[in-house]
């Protein structure tokens, strides 16, 4: 496999390259956090893409079409499906918002105190999502070079945490349009169409499959709608999603490359669940479905391709993992770190890009360590999803949507629906369906009843809030996140 090794290489330092190319554009925190906010559309469809692409999209999605056929894309289409959902009805209002992170938005429309909370769960699932990615890199490296698994998060999370920390959201942004193509050719170009000819084409895999792999439902209706709920909302309200709405150059931009990309993620999702139905035809024994994606990659392709492949997958983890690290350093340094640093006069004046760095770097090598302890890609990114919708999702979208919801109600949302995930995940298990469902519902009710048996939101917050969201003008004396009098 030297010539694989040397294709791999090749793309690595090329990644480096790139992102050490995009450290001179970084000259603001606007430019190391949204990219200046000046993507257009090319650019912005290729960087969406590739965030919610990731190593359990890619290794994930092959997992579940080798665990359950054609059914199996219902993971990676539920985050296809959110995609569009966020960019046809919400990513216009969002990027006319001009903050930085979900918990100003939060701020914005409840008051101040609604982002303590808020803060932390983001932060924590941007962090799990950065591991997901971790994960993968290990789960590809065990099987084709027989490496520990130390080794391979070491020398992954390194390239990924350098060019992050780099040139921040225009390293990531660059990285990720060449990872973009890269991912395109490897899996749907390449990948694809060279995996079913293997297996004799979609005639003999029918006939060599197991009973139910063609059928779209054999995961089970159940599990189809946990993955909506978790997934399909979770593109509506995570900060590593909407930190790449903020770098569209107007709401346009935001909203129609936005909707391409969740296409896009629809076609990766079939396509994955192909790979794996045509690995399970070839190799029906495999000793765990994790390794569907690498087994196919290392005993199906040629040389030269087989590099190029691997490349592939490395670009669909590196993408997220990128986009989670610099949205986890967002929030801690912008959300946590931000308001303790208000209390401490001698640290108020700082280096915004420096600090925005140091965040990227720390947490990095966190979710480095975590990786190593955790091994299942799907396990860890629904308990980060779970934290996410189940203590998110009720108060941000309920804020876009309903004038009536206030501080009272949507306080009260976040600490009883991720309450009510987390007791659930632990007395039922991490991949259990009930948190979510139980979360969410318990969540919406307390949201609704707690607004409405209170006092509503000052009118003077709802009007700049609706000045905000239509993107007029708001006076400074009513500004209460960055950016606002600026807007």
């Amino acid at each position: 496999m030297t010539v694989d090794y040397l294709v791999m290489a090749a793309y690595l330092l090329g990644i480096i390259g790139v992102g050490w190319w995009g450290k001179r554009r970084a000259a603001s925190k606007s430019d190391f956090l949204v990219a200046g906010r000046r993507l257009g559309p090319l650019m912005y469809t290729g960087t969406m893409a590739a965030v919610v692409l990731g190593g359990a999209s890619t290794i994930g999605g092959v997992r579940l079409g080798y665990t359950y056929g054609v059914s199996g894309a219902a993971m990676v289409g539920a985050i296809g499906l959110g995609l569009l959902a966020l960019s046809v009805f919400f990513s216009a209002r969002i990027a006319r918002l001009r903050v930085y992170t979900v918990a100003e938005m939060l701020s914005l429309r409840y008051g101040d105190a609604a982002s303590v909370i808020s803060g932390v769960v983001m932060w924590i699932y941007t962090l799990m999502l950065a591991v997901t990615s971790t994960i993968a890199y290990a789960s590809v490296f065990d099987v084709l070079f027989d490496v520990p698994r130390w080794v391979a998060v070491i020398v992954g999370g390194t390239i990924v945490v350098g060019y992050s920390a780099l040139g921040g959201m225009w390293s990531i942004t660059l990285t990720d349009m060449v990872q973009f193509v890269v991912k395109s050719l490897g899996v749907l170009v390449l990948l694809l169409p060279i995996a079913v000819v293997k297996a004799g084409g979609f005639a003999a895999m029918a006939d060599r499959l197991p009973h139910g792999y063609l059928s779209p439902t054999s995961i089970g209706g159940q599990t189809i709608f946990t993955f909506v709920l978790i997934y399909t909302f979770g593109m509506l309200i995570g900060q590593d999603i909407w930190q790449r709405v903020f770098t569209a150059r107007s709401d346009k931009v935001a909203s129609w490359g936005g909707t391409v990309a969740g296409v896009y993620c629809l076609v990766y999702a079939l396509a994955g669940a192909f790979i794996g139905m045509a690995t399970k035809a070839l190799y029906p024994n495999l000793a765990a479905a994790d390794q569907a994606f690498a087994t196919i990659v290392k005993h199906a392709l040629p040389t030269g391709v087989r590099g190029l492949v691997l490349a592939a997958a490395l670009s669909a983890m590196m993408s997220t993992a990128s986009g989670a690290l610099i949205a986890s350093a967002t929030v801690a340094n912008n959300d946590i770190w931000a308001r303790l640093r208000r209390r401490i006069p001698a640290a108020q004046e700082h280096d915004e890009i420096g600090s925005n760095r140091l965040a990227i770097a720390v947490l990095g090598l966190a979710a480095m360590v975590i990786a190593c302890v955790l091994g299942d890609v799907i396990e860890a990114l629904t308990v980060a999803y779970n934290l996410l919708v189940g203590g998110l999702l009720v108060p941000i979208l309920g804020g876009l949507v309903w004038r009536r919801g206030n501080l009272p109600g949507a306080l009260t949302s976040m600490v009883v629906g991720g309450t009510t995930v987390i007791v659930l995940m632990v007395t039922d298990g991490l991949l259990a369906n009930e948190p979510i469902y139980y979360g969410l519902l318990a969540g919406l009710v307390a949201y609704v009843a707690v607004s409405l048996l209170t006092r509503p939101a000052e009118e003077a917050l709802i009007e700049a809030w609706r000045r905000r969201l239509a993107g007029e003008p708001v006076p400074a004396s009513t500004a209460t996140a960055p950016e606002l009098s600026a807007a």
